[in-house]
C-alpha cells in the first residue's frame, strides 16, 4: 500500500519541498516486492517501557525483520523482570540496552532516545515508537532523504483502523491539510543531533521539541506528506487516557490551543441562539477541510473515505480536553506522566536558539 503510494507521486515528479529549496523525491522503484533485503547504513533507535508484555511476539517479529535491513537498538527502560525477559528473546537480534544511568529527566522517551543516538553506529538514525511498523521503502526514503537535511518527519497512518483509530485520524487529516501532522517516528542525522546536544527531556511533547531544536541549531528538515508508515492503534483504554495528556501539547502551539479553547463557547452560543444552521456548516466545513488533507500528497491510499467524517468529532473532543489541559497547568502545575507531572509542553524556538547559544 505505502509502495503503490509513493510510486504513485514518483510519477507525477512533483518536488519535495526541504525548507525554502526543492528537491525531487527518491527513486524507490526498485525496491519492488520479492528482492532480497538491502542492507542500509542506517540505525534505527526503538526507546521502550513496558509495563507488560502482550506484544512481544508481535514486536519481536518486527525487530527481526528491522535487523536484516538496519542496525537496530532497543534502549528498554522497562521493569528488571521485563528487562531479562526481553533481552533472552531479543539475544544476537538487537542491541538491547537500558538508558544511561547518568542522564535525568522526566520523559522517559527523551532519555532513551539520547541513549540510542549517542550508542548508535550510523550517521542516519531512525527514532520510532514501538508501535511504528516501516516497510522498505519507508526505510530507504528516510535514508535518501537524511543526505539532503537533518531531520525527516514521516507521516503516519493507523492500521488497522478501530473506532478509536479511526477518530484520532480526524486530527491527522486536519493536521495534513493545514500544514505537518506530527507522527511518531522522526529520522535525523545523528552528527546533528550530537552537535546541538539532543534535546530537553523534561517537557511532554518530545517530538515537537526535537523538531524545534534542530531548527534553532540551524538544521534542515524534510516533512514529506507522501512518506506513509504505518502505525498500529493503542487499545482503546489507552486512547481513552491520553485525551487530555495530548491536548495538553496544544500548549506548546498557542494558535492551535486558542482555537480549541473557542470550540465549547462558539457551541454554546449556537445553542443558546437555536441557530442549528451554523453549527452543521462549520461541522461540514470541518469535514471538508479534513478531506482536503485526505486526498493530499496519495493520501486516499491510506486513509479511507470515511475518515474525514471524524474530523469534527475530534474537534470537539479537543475542545472539552483543552479547558481540561489548561486546568491542569493552572490548578497542578503540569500534566500527569509516569508518576510524576510535566510542565512544559515543548519550547519555543527562539527560546531554544538562546540556550544553544
Amino acid at each position: 500500500m505505502l509502495r503503490a503510494a509513493v510510486n504513485h507521486y514518483l510519477d507525477q515528479e512533483t518536488p519535495l519541498s526541504v525548507d525554502a529549496s526543492e528537491h525531487r523525491r527518491p527513486d524507490l522503484r526498485r525496491q519492488g516486492a520479492g528482492t532480497s533485503p538491502v542492507r542500509l547504513p542506517m540505525a534505527y533507535v526503538l526507546p521502550l517501557r513496558w509495563h507488560s508484555d502482550t506484544g512481544l511476539t508481535e514486536l519481536t517479529g518486527y525487530l527481526r525483520w528491522l535487523a536484516a535491513r538496519v542496525e537496530v537498538l532497543v534502549v528498554d527502560g522497562s521493569a528488571p523482570a521485563l528487562f531479562a525477559r526481553h533481552a533472552e528473546a531479543w539475544r544476537g537480534l538487537v542491541r538491547h540496552l537500558p538508558p544511561d544511568p547518568a542522564l535525568r529527566g522526566a520523559n522517559g522517551k527523551v532519555l532513551g532516545v539520547l541513549t540510542g543516538v549517542a550508542a548508535a553506529r550510523r550517521e542516519h538514525v531512525v527514532i520510532a515508537d514501538d508501535d511504528i511498523r516501516y516497510d522498505e521503502a519507508g526505510l530507504l526514503a528516510a535514508h535518501r532523504l537524511l543526505d539532503r537535511v537533518d531531520l525527516v518527519r514521516p507521516q503516519n497512518y493507523f492500521a488497522p483502523l478501530p473506532w478509536h483509530a479511526w477518530w484520532d485520524t480526524g486530527r491527522t487529516l486536519l493536521n495534513r491539510a493545514l500544514g505537518t501532522d506530527y507522527p511518531g517516528t522522526l529520522a535525523v542525522r545523528r552528527s546533528t543531533f550530537l552537535g546541538m546536544g539532543g534535546y530537553d527531556p523534561d517537557v511532554l511533547f518530545e517530538n515537537l521539541e526535537l523538531i524545534r531544536t534542530v531548527r534553532a541549531y540551524g538544521g534542515t528538515e524534510a516533512a514529506p506528506a507522501w512518506l506513509y508508515v504505518r502505525r498500529l492503534p493503542p487499545d482503546a483504554a489507552h486512547f481513552r487516557g491520553q485525551r487530555v495528556r495530548q491536548a495538553y501539547d496544544d500548549l506548546a502551539q498557542p494558535a492551535r490551543l486558542l482555537t480549541a479553547l473557542a470550540v465549547l463557547p462558539a457551541l454554546a452560543a449556537a445553542v443558546a441562539a437555536r441557530r442549528p444552521g451554523p453549527l452543521l456548516g462549520a461541522a461540514a466545513g470541518v469535514v471538508a477541510l479534513a478531506e482536503v488533507g485526505r486526498r493530499r500528497a496519495g493520501g486516499g491510499a491510506v486513509f479511507p473515505a470515511a475518515t474525514a467524517l471524524a474530523a469534527p468529532i475530534w474537534l470537539l473532543e479537543r475542545g472539552v480536553c483543552g479547558w481540561l489541559a489548561v486546568g491542569q497547568r493552572l490548578l497542578f502545575g503540569g500534566v500527569p506522566y509516569a508518576g510524576t507531572r510535566i510542565r512544559q509542553a515543548a519550547h519555543t524556538v527562539r527560546a531554544l536558539q538562546k540556550h544553544l547559544r
